[in-house]
């Protein structure tokens, strides 16, 4: 009997092991080819943010917050719904390819249909929403329409997208990614050596480089769809939207939590309008220098959620889960005190003018990794169909971020924004954790993740007490108390490097042939 045990107990740890191997390898080819991409993207940052006024920036920062809350809007939660659907296609059996062609299609459909209707709808009613967006826009109310279009085609894009990631053509994906950063970028370059932005229309030819770039990668995307139309089967769809409407709902009210802050920042700094849009130009340039730990959040987000949705034994996922969400701090931890020990290095990234916003960089960062651990904790609920605690969860947020946001803002301007992201992020992974230890307890290594959590903040506390001493020392010591933090982390989870390194670039390297 003991023999028995030993052996099941053995296996299932192999069969543990071999899952968190795939999750990393995963991640890992998703990352080494996204990090890559996105960086292109990012180096738009100090670009703009050196030939633009704090004003200028401020209306990008504030359309680009606006376009993924529209996403999140028009995609109806479709994106995991399509996951979880073609996980059930395969559990019930059949023509399986005809039954996940049958989830493509109505999905692919919806959105589609949600698509067209905004951008009509923005078209009919572009007047009174330019003047609901400010009198920057009132004056470009072509900004309006243009973002609009931009939304339609990447709506188009997504499920499509989702297809790729969900067949683990993850090098096909990147590759699509790819060409619209680059096409992206390029067009932003070639755009401010002609001297456009400096022309009347000024920042709408970012938008215009954004929608080529869109319009681009959506044709270059279509021949992956096998000829697969766009046409919703409402007796399937009717099950989708059961299941996708909580998502809906968690969507709305956790995208509106990122992106309120900027409206906030817009709405309730005192000062006028442009003095507003220039708080909300330094606020947007400090958190893209964030681009490490929002990159990594990203590249195991697009890993994470097929893998953790697909058809693992319930103790299984349990298992998996809590061992990923240890990881995931202990990189996240890694990460934070990266940038926030060598920050004097990372606000190079943006133009002298934006500088002065640096002091909130360790709390976007902090924020930035709650809702990394507030994703891994929703996986349970999204696995068993209890889609309705997102809802809950990302409401509380919100609650929470316009409740504070009209303490904070008013008079600390987007310092105060910063401090009440945090605080939302804080509040939805508690109540998160208090859903999942009622309803579906999963054995995370608390102890473990509270030391990670602790050593960072030890070694950023020693860091910013050394702030005084001379800038070789301090860089010197930030170098010193960086390794040694990373070395830690190695030898508490006795991690074999060489095997690591070894395994994911063998991965990578035939993925790449």
């Amino acid at each position: 009997m003991c023999d028995y045990a030993h052996a099941y107990t053995t296996c299932a740890r192999i069969r543990h092991k071999e899952m968190l191997e795939k999750l990393a390898k995963q991640t890992a080819i998703y990352g080494i080819s996204t990090i890559v991409v996105r960086f292109l993207n990012y180096l738009l940052t100090p670009y703009y943010t050196r030939i633009f006024e704090q004003g200028e920036y401020g209306i990008v920062t504030d359309i680009y917050a606006l376009i993924p809350f529209a996403l999140v809007v028009l995609s109806m939660g479709m994106e995991s719904s399509f996951f979880r659907f073609t996980t059930r296609a395969e559990e019930q059996g059949g023509d399986v390819a005809e039954g996940k062609r049958r989830v493509f299609a109505s999905t692919w459909g919806m959105t589609s249909l949600n698509a067209v209707i905004f951008f009509v709808v923005v078209c009919l009613l572009n007047a009174p929403i330019s003047r609901a967006m400010g009198m920057a826009y009132v004056a470009h109310p072509e900004y309006v329409m243009i973002v609009a279009a931009i939304v339609m085609v990447d709506v188009w894009s997504i499920i499509p997208f989702s297809r790729l990631r969900e067949q683990g053509r993850a090098l096909h994906f990147v590759f699509l990614k790819a060409i619209s950063v680059l096409l992206n970028v390029t067009l932003a370059i070639v755009f401010g050596i002609a001297g456009l932005y400096a022309t009347e229309f000024g920042v709408g030819w970012v938008l215009v480089a954004n929608l080529i770039a869109s319009v681009v990668t959506l044709i270059l995307l279509l021949p992956t769809t096998n000829r697969i139309r766009p046409r919703i089967d409402w007796s399937l769809m009717r099950q989708i939207f059961i299941y996708s409407l909580p998502l809906l709902l968690g969507g709305i009210a956790g995208t509106a939590t990122e992106f309120i802050d900027r409206q906030m920042i817009k709405f309730l700094t005192p000062g006028g309008e442009a003095q507003a849009m220039a708080e909300l130009g330094v606020y947007g340039a400090i958190v893209k220098i964030a681009v490490v730990m929002t990159l990594f959040t990203q590249m195991y987000r697009l890993a994470a959620e097929p893998f953790f949705l697909a058809g693992f034994k319930k103790e299984e996922f349990k298992e998996a889960n809590a061992a990923s969400m240890k990881y995931f701090v202990m990189a996240s931890m890694v990460i934070f005190l990266g940038i926030v020990l060598f920050r004097d290095v990372f606000v190079l990234i943006v133009g002298r003018n934006f500088r002065e916003g640096i002091d909130i960089l360790p709390i976007v960062l902090a924020s930035n990794v709650l809702a990394g651990v507030w994703f891994n904790l929703s996986f349970w609920y999204k696995r068993e169909e209890k889609t309705k605690y997102a809802a809950y969860i990302t409401v509380l947020g919100l609650v929470v971020t316009i409740a504070l946001s009209f303490i904070l803002v008013p008079k600390m301007g987007y310092r105060g924004a910063a401090w009440v992201r945090l605080v939302a992020e804080a509040a939805m992974v508690v109540w998160s954790y208090a859903l999942c230890r009622k309803h579906y307890p999963i054995p995370y290594d608390l102890k473990r993740i509270g030391e990670y959590f602790v050593v960072a903040a030890v070694v950023y506390t020693i860091s910013e007490q050394l702030t005084a001493l001379l800038y070789a020392i301090h860089m010197a010591t930030n170098v010193v108390l960086f390794l040694a933090a990373i070395c830690y982390a190695v030898w508490r989870e006795k991690i074999d490097i060489r095997a690591l390194v070894a395994s994911v670039l063998g991965k990578f390297l035939g993925k790449q042939r």
